[in-house]
């Protein structure tokens, strides 16, 4: 396995999944890559060729969501340090599934990360909805995808 590991990074991520994903790239000694997806924005080459507009190579600007996205780095780099050799911080539009699958290509990667995705009736609802990212990645991209369960809590 060569190239760096892209884990997709949720807004209320696990400090467990971002853990897990530095120490396997340390074990290979490859660069983690961690990418938090705006689904509210999206690449609009992605719309159906009837629905493209002349910007459809540019990306549609949130700014919303940079605030966040400068919040969840902060999160990240309380767990991993500053960004630099080791992990560096993306943030891209779109499709989870796609923007993910996108960036590995693109940045060669070895392998993605994900989490299992949360627990509860409303996951749930956002699964059957929007479809689930880890399932999506196996079937839609050929390279490895490993998913990262939570851990069970001892006192359930």
């Amino acid at each position: 396995m060569e190239g760096p590991i892209v884990l997709g990074v949720e807004w209320s991520f696990s400090e467990h999944l971002i853990r897990t994903a530095a120490v396997l790239a340390a074990a290979l000694d490859e660069h983690l890559i961690c990418a938090f997806v705006d689904p509210a924005s999206y690449l609009t080459e992605w719309a159906p060729m009837n629905q493209r507009t002349a910007l459809s190579l540019d990306p549609s600007i949130n700014e919303e969501a940079e605030f966040p996205s400068e919040q969840l780095q902060q999160k990240l780099e309380a767990i991993l340090g500053k960004p630099g050799q080791t992990w560096s911080f993306r943030v891209l539009n779109g499709d989870v599934s796609k923007a993910l699958r996108r960036l590995a290509e693109n940045a060669g990667a070895a392998l993605l990360v994900v989490g299992a995705g949360r627990s509860g009736s409303l996951a749930r609802l956002d699964r059957a909805l929007e479809g689930s990212v880890p399932a999506a990645l196996i079937h839609r991209q050929r390279r490895p995808v490993l998913i990262v369960p939570e851990p069970r809590n001892p006192h359930r």
